[in-house]
């Protein structure tokens, strides 16, 4: 046996104590808990990037989607007249108006029946009934009512009528089924009636 060197119980020589095993084995340990540190930071990086990305998904869906707007409620315009009748003193006709409601909700407006009163210089002159119904989500919902109109006066010389539409829609707008928000919206319009040529000028809502 060589000298300086020492022998277990078997007479085997035992292995050298001068550190190196040791050194690689600490150097194996530390790099095993360097690579577990790298793992759980970016675990956790991952981590709150997700939370950070639902997070603004959540604000974005009800900033958008979940946000209820109130519906408009408007006179788009005429397809025709009916029973023109233009005496000294009065004027009479059928006005086939289009009534719009614009709804630009992820989710159905149902309305209530409702009615559309039209006035000259303040009387009023006529109304139209509005049935009940829905306006789909995104889209707008059109609707063709006769109004038969019967104003006083002299308004045979120029051959325009303003006149003035009002009315309250009431209803909820339904969104993912589970939620309903009421909303109600208020027509305000005026327009220009040509007599004449039986068109439907102007129209202007608030």
């Amino acid at each position: 046996m060589a000298e300086g060197q020492k022998s277990g119980y078997d007479g085997h020589p035992l292995a050298p104590t001068n550190g190196y095993a040791r050194s690689d084995a600490e150097a194996a340990t530390t790099n095993t808990e360097e690579l577990r540190r790298q793992k759980r930071k970016k675990y956790l990086i991952y981590f709150a990037a997700f939370v950070i990305f639902q997070t603004l998904i959540i604000v974005l869906f009800s900033l958008t989607v979940m946000k209820v707007k109130t519906p408009k409620f408007r006179v788009r315009s005429t397809y025709s007249f009916n029973t023109l009748d233009v005496p000294q003193m009065n004027t009479s006709f059928t006005l086939n108006a289009q009534f719009g409601i614009k709804n630009t909700n992820f989710g159905p407006y149902k309305y209530d029946s409702t009615t559309v009163y039209f006035q000259y210089n303040g009387i009023e002159v006529g109304s139209a009934f509005i049935p009940k119904s829905k306006a789909n989500f995104l889209s707008t919902k059109k609707i063709n009512v006769p109004v038969d109109l019967n104003l006083s006066g002299d308004t045979s010389n120029s051959g325009y009528l303003t006149l003035t539409s009002t009315a309250r829609l009431t209803g909820k707008v339904e969104l993912m089924l589970i939620m309903k928000k009421k909303k109600a919206v208020n027509m305000d319009c005026t327009m220009d009636v040509n007599t004449r040529t039986r068109e439907l000028l102007n129209i202007a809502c608030k």
